[in-house]
Formats: structure tokens, C-alpha cells, sequence
């Protein structure tokens, strides 16, 4: 069953159009995610469904009921909405157990006691019920500020950038935590952020944003293996575009092989790509595997050591570079040359017409 779904909105600030006809739904239970750069419109869009900001067109609807269009604006505290803040926003003067109940003043006191227990529970922090914001870590207080939006059971769960003020460690930590949390109990939730970490660890279905629009709306396994266009491909993951030549329907050429893709090769408005087109291939860093035994070899220009694996950067003879992700007992110099091989599970081209040459004019 959808319980979200955002129809075609258009939002602007004064004369500056922010978001141009932005669609999409979310099915009950299931975590999405807004991604994308600075700038691009989708915090603007979660203000849209909070109820902060008015649509210019289009509509939000909610467990079906419409909450914004052009006619109609429900406001915040009627759309049955948690939110989740950047900056925690808890109350400094209360402890744990009462910025949880803060939302449960309806409830007796009982009612109230078992849900706040309850939530504490779910989110580890029954021993931190009496204590206050400030001797909570950041990774405390934004559980306390997760069970606190979760304590009304609202239909919806907005999250605002909720891990960007924790270090990397925790933030990856926590967002394991939080998506776990939420698919216990059932709450259908979108996060925006600019981190594709972020996003891949909560969501289940990802929109990469850009200039106001949604460039890919798909699961985070095929947005990283099966980009839509040339923007997904360089904002999600890391990649390199190489030169290639089509030599049948579902294969390509290039500098290390060929490539045979499980579906025929489009070329935009030619359809299937004719035998010779020129394409770029995005070959990820798995994709290019450290093998001593191959007769391929390219030289290493850049390392970065990561721990358990090191990314490198090689440069073919042909001047082509590559990154390869390759486990870090494979220790090798700049300027050495390692042999590697292809493994290519799927193959992503883009297709570019080459414009016609223009001819000066005689004087």
C-alpha cells in the first residue's frame, strides 16, 4: 500500500524555481532516501511534505489523504509527521525518559511510561533514562531524538541530514542502528542527505536529485551498477568513463577486451547501437581485478591505502587511467607495473553524438 505520494510538486523560493515537477511514492514500511549535492531541492522537498513550505503545483498525499496542492495546506502538527533534525533539537532542561514522552501528552501517565520504556529499549539507552543532553555522545543524543519522533507512532518519519554532525566511525555505526530500528517497527521513513554512505546503509530505494530533478529513482545496488545517465555514475560511487567501440548488439570493445552486457546496448535516439558506434564504458574499481598471471599490465600513477584495500590509479599504454580496488597485503610502488584483468559483472555505456563539422565560410 503507497502511503506517500508526492505528484508532480513544483516548490520555488520568491521567482527561484527549486524543484521542477518532482514525483515519486513511498509503499508502507519502506525507507527512501533524497540524494544528492548542495543546492539540488531536496531538503525543500521534505519541508514540502512536513508542511513548511507551500507546493507552487503538484500534490503531496498521505495515507491518501492530500495534505498540499496549490488549494490545500495541512499544517505540520496534522500530518501525523516525525521529524528528525540535523541538530537533535532536544530539550536541554529535560532528561532522556522526558524529551521521549514529550509528544505522548495525550496518554496518561502509565500509557506514557510503558511506550518511553519501551522505545528505550529499542534504541540501547535504558541505562541514560535520567540524564540530560549534555552528558549524552552525539550518537546517544540522536537516538534520543529518533525514539522521541518515533513515540507517537507517526505514518511518516522525515530525517534531515541526522548523521552529519558524528564522525565517520560512528555515523556508519549509527546508520545500521537506525535503519535497523526502523524496519522493526515498520515506519515508513525518507532520510535526505549528501552522502551516499548514509544512503546506501539506511535506505531501500534511493532518488539521486540534481537541479531540481530526479535523475535515477532505483535500489542502491542498481543505482551504483546500473547508472542512468552520466551524472548518476559520477556522483554515486567511484568510476572512470573509458573509450569503447560497438561490435555487436550487447557487445563492446575496449583497451583491456571485450564486454558482452546482459541487455542490447542503447544508444539514445539511434535505439540499439550500430556496429562501430563509439561509446564510453564506466568501469567501477571493482571491475578491474589485480592479477599477477595476466599478459595486461598497467602502471600505478596514485595509491590510497584504506586499510583492508587500496585504491589505485593505473594508467594503461594507450594513456587511459583506471582505479582498482585491491586488497592491501598487494602492496605495490608508484610507478610499478601490476597485471590486471577485467571483471565485469555489468556493462554500463553512454552514448554521445559527435556533432557534425562546421565549415568557415570562404572570405
Amino acid at each position: 500500500m503507497t502511503l506517500l505520494d508526492v505528484r508532480q510538486i513544483t516548490l520555488a523560493y520568491g521567482t527561484q524555481p527549486v524543484v521542477d515537477r518532482l514525483d515519486f511514492s513511498l509503499a508502507e514500511g519502506e525507507i527512501g532516501c533524497l540524494l544528492g549535492p548542495s543546492g539540488c531541492g531536496k531538503t525543500t522537498v521534505l519541508r514540502a511534505i512536513a508542511g513548511f513550505e507551500r507546493v507552487r503545483d503538484g500534490e503531496i498525499l498521505i495515507d491518501g489523504q492530500c495534505v498540499s496542492s496549490v488549494h490545500t495546506h495541512l499544517p505540520p502538527e496534522r500530518r501525523r509527521i516525525g521529524m528528525v533534525f540535523q541538530d537533535y533539537a532536544l530539550f536541554p532542561h529535560l532528561d532522556v525518559s522526558e524529551n521521549i514522552a514529550f509528544g505522548l501528552g495525550k496518554q496518561n501517565a502509565d500509557a506514557q511510561r510503558k511506550r518511553v520504556d519501551a522505545l528505550l529499549d529499542l534504541v540501547g539507552l535504558g541505562q541514560q533514562a535520567r540524564r540530560y543532553p549534555h552528558e549524552l555522545s552525539g550518537g546517544q543524543q540522536q537516538r534520543v531524538a529518533l525514539a522521541r519522533a518515533l513515540a507517537p507512532a507517526p505514518s511518516l518519519l522525515l530525517m534531515d541530514e541526522p548523521f552529519s554532525n558524528l564522525d565517520v566511525e560512528l555515523r556508519e555505526r549509527l546508520s545500521l542502528e537506525v535503519r535497523r530500528i526502523l524496519k522493526e517497527t515498520g515506519t515508513t521513513a525518507i532520510l535526505v542527505t549528501h552522502d551516499q554512505n548514509e544512503a546506501f546503509a539506511v535506505a531501500d530505494v534511493i532518488a539521486l536529485m540534481h537541479g531540481g530533478r530526479i535523475q535515477q529513482r532505483a535500489t542502491p545496488y542498481d543505482l551504483y551498477h546500473r547508472p542512468i545517465n552520466r551524472f548518476v555514475a559520477d556522483f554515486v560511487g567511484q568510476g572512470v568513463l573509458v573509450p569503447g567501440r560497438v561490435i555487436g548488439d550487447d557487445r563492446v570493445e575496449i583497451a583491456l577486451g571485450t564486454l558482452r552486457s546482459d541487455t542490447p546496448l542503447d544508444c539514445g535516439p539511434l535505439g540499439v547501437c550500430p556496429i562501430n558506434a563509439t561509446v564510453d564504458v564506466l568501469l567501477r574499481p571493482d571491475d578491474i581485478v589485480h592479477d599477477d598471471a595476466s599478459s595486461d599490465t598497467a602502471t600505478v600513477l596514485m595509491k590510497a591505502f584504506r586499510g583492508a584495500d587500496i585504491l589505485y590509479t593505473l594508467k594503461l599504454d594507450n594513456g587511459v587511467k583506471l582505479l582498482s580496488l585491491v586488497p592491501s597485503h598487494h602492496n605495490h610502488a608508484i610507478g610499478e607495473r601490476i597485471g590486471i584483468r577485467l571483471d565485469v559483472d555489468h556493462v554500463v555505456t553512454f552514448y554521445e553524438p559527435v556533432p557534425p563539422p562546421t565549415h568557415a565560410t570562404q572570405p
